[in-house]
């Protein structure tokens, strides 16, 4: 059961609908989790910001997905893993790197694998890495301003998987294959 309202163009603050408008462009639809921040129209037009300026990051499609599925699986979030599975598709990222991080095992890519770890110490640790994890880091390939970027899309996740998590927010039809819990 849906805990808070998912409203659509017509339900929306006035201030939400042109970023409801956009995501139906981009989307094809709105997605539950549009709608349901949509309650908040700031929250909404932040989120939306946010995913544009990580998509925009130095970040390529892998890395992007190594970041987010990292981040929706340790915060167990029904909504936004098979949405990123589905969106990983689309992009057509590599099965095997979707399919170990929904399942949490070390991804065969070492500089990948290096990003999940960091990623995971951030947000495990609420920001407190160490200088060896950094280290590491720096020493599969990625630089101060990734380090930055893994925070710019957790700021991202954080908005949807807690707001999914409040709001139950029901899996969309199109991403309702790739169901996941853990």
């Amino acid at each position: 059961m849906t805990t808070l309202k998912i409203h659509d163009l017509e339900t929306a603050p006035q201030e939400s609908k042109v970023f409801l408008e956009q995501s139906q462009k981009q989307n094809g639809m709105i997605p539950g989790l549009h709608g349901v921040l949509a309650g908040a129209p700031g929250l909404l037009e932040g989120y939306q910001t946010l995913h544009k300026l990580f998509m925009d990051s130095s970040f390529n499609k892998e890395e992007l997905t190594v970041v987010w599925q990292a981040i929706n699986v340790e915060h167990e979030c029904h909504y936004c893993v098979p949405a990123h599975t589905a969106i990983a598709n689309m992009m057509k990222v590599d099965e095997d790197i979707t399919e170990s991080l929904r399942n949490q095992t070390p991804l065969a890519y070492a500089k990948l694998e290096a990003l999940r770890t960091l990623t995971l110490s951030m947000v495990r640790n609420r920001g407190n890495v160490t200088q060896e994890e950094l280290q590491a880091f720096y020493d599969a390939g990625y630089g101060e301003r990734q380090v930055l970027e893994i925070i710019l899309g957790l700021s991202q996740k954080v908005i949807s998987n807690y707001t999914n998590h409040i709001a139950n927010t029901p899996v969309d039809a199109p991403f309702e294959k790739f169901a996941w819990k853990k």
